[in-house]
């Protein structure tokens, strides 16, 4: 578990964007993880599985958030929290809508193939595999739109 912390926290911090239930998210996952390991069948898929359960962890979190806070009580300086050392990865990718920054975070940054990805999403591998062609045009179209502004 140990060795996947790197994906986990970008995993989570992709979802959360807040140190605290980042590690919150993260400290869950290894607790669950660790009591539920016998119930894991085959070995090759601890990383899928861990990944999953953390995703779970992290939408639990924001549910949890929303049910505690309106939008009323978010201060937009909370909303634009970007916490310390915001890796290149995330900058690239925060412009993305969820659904397509998920995949795309999975795929390129994680090195998960398209069919661990739609194991780790429960969706269908075409599902990903149009999530990631939207999401590189999605991209593509952000890029023109900020060359033209330069210009």
């Amino acid at each position: 578990m140990e060795s996947q912390s790197d994906c986990m926290y970008k995993m989570a911090k992709t979802i959360l964007k807040n140190e605290e239930d980042v590690a919150d998210a993260m400290a869950e996952t290894v607790l669950v993880c660790w009591e539920k390991l016998s119930t894991l069948k085959e070995n090759r898929y601890v990383k899928t599985w861990m990944i999953r359960i953390l995703m779970n962890k992290c939408y639990d979190l924001l549910r949890k958030k929303e049910l505690l806070l309106t939008e009323d009580t978010v201060s937009e300086a909370d909303a634009r929290e970007d916490g310390y050392g915001m890796a290149e990865w995330e900058q690239v990718l925060q412009g993305l809508d969820e659904k397509y920054r998920l995949v795309m975070l999975l795929y390129y940054v994680d090195g998960f193939k398209i069919r661990e990805v739609s194991e780790i999403l429960d969706i269908p591998a075409a599902t990903v595999k149009t999530r990631l062609v939207r999401g590189r045009k999605q991209l593509a179209d952000e890029m023109k739109m900020e060359r033209g502004r330069t210009l």
